[in-house]
């Protein structure tokens, strides 16, 4: 005969659903406000920085925050103890994160002024993805961070090839410019060629003589040229990716916690464990 499963099972599975599945009307719910919660508390702290506001309402930020602590602890309990393996959890990327949002106010009691670190609460905001089902762009994102990888030895050339051009061309408008202009130092020049490179253009430090001006406007029009190349080494790299029609879905491993699951998968790509239903 078929065992049935006992009520620490049934509640644990129930409350795991809820915690880590973002298909289900309760899941969904549970991560609305969750990032409802998490927003606040991030706007607390922004309110919280600013002197004038704090003073007057000082009294009602800490309550507010004291109670989002609390429920964030709450939260972070529940999902140790709906894990079969809470140290994955913990000390998984959003296990982390949780944990540093929520530990500061406690510090706060000991430590003056360690509450400011739960703006690392926006960081938990990458809850989104599972709410929006926006795993398939997780999945993009993973395709571009392949991409990035694959042409890293390109662009650490190019970039060394820049920065051989930026200290050529500073050393030269050292020599040509007067020091009243800026260019009291090589160091200096570098940065600004560093600056008109890319762009940027700060206007702190400009060149007066024409043969300056010149080599500026050279300098200039090759930033233009230069934003392109690793724009596209990755896109070359991009498309070598063979594998465009994977969907990821919300699953997520009730023994690792791994998420980013194919479509329909049956088990856990890291684990092997069988998935939810």
């Amino acid at each position: 005969m078929k065992q049935e499963p006992s009520p620490e099972q049934t509640w644990r599975h129930k409350l795991y659903v809820i915690i880590y599945e973002a298909d289900t009307r309760a899941g969904k719910l549970f991560d609305v406000i969750l990032l409802w919660l998490i927003v606040l508390s991030v706007v607390l702290v922004m309110l919280e920085s600013v002197e004038e506001i704090n003073s007057k309402y000082h009294p009602l930020f800490n309550l507010a925050e004291w109670v989002i602590t609390i429920l964030f602890s709450v939260e972070y309990i529940a999902r140790i103890v709906t894990v079969r393996r809470p140290l994955g959890y913990i000390f998984s990327f959003y296990g982390l994160i949780d944990f540093l949002s929520t530990i500061p106010k406690y510090l706060s009691l000991f430590v003056v002024g360690t509450q400011v670190l739960v703006v690392f609460r926006s960081l938990r905001l990458l809850r989104v993805f599972r709410i929006l089902k926006l795993h398939q762009y997780v999945g993009e994102s993973q395709k571009l961070m392949n991409a990035l990888r694959a042409s890293r030895t390109k662009i650490s050339v190019f970039l060394f090839a820049i920065l051989i051009i930026c200290v050529v061309l500073g050393t030269v408008m050292y020599l040509v410019e007067d020091r009243e202009s800026g260019f009291t130092s090589i160091p200096k020049s570098i940065y600004w060629a560093i600056v008109t490179l890319t762009t940027v253009g700060y206007g702190d430090i400009a060149p007066k003589t024409i043969t300056g001006q010149f080599i500026a406007s050279f300098i200039m029009i090759l930033g233009y040229a230069i934003i392109a190349i690793p724009t596209g080494i990755v896109t070359s790299e991009m498309t070598r990716d063979g594998d465009k029609n994977q969907v990821f879905d919300t699953q997520a491993c009730p023994n690792c916690s791994a998420d980013q699951h194919l479509h329909r998968a049956l088990y856990c790509y890291r684990c092997g464990a069988k998935l939810n239903p």
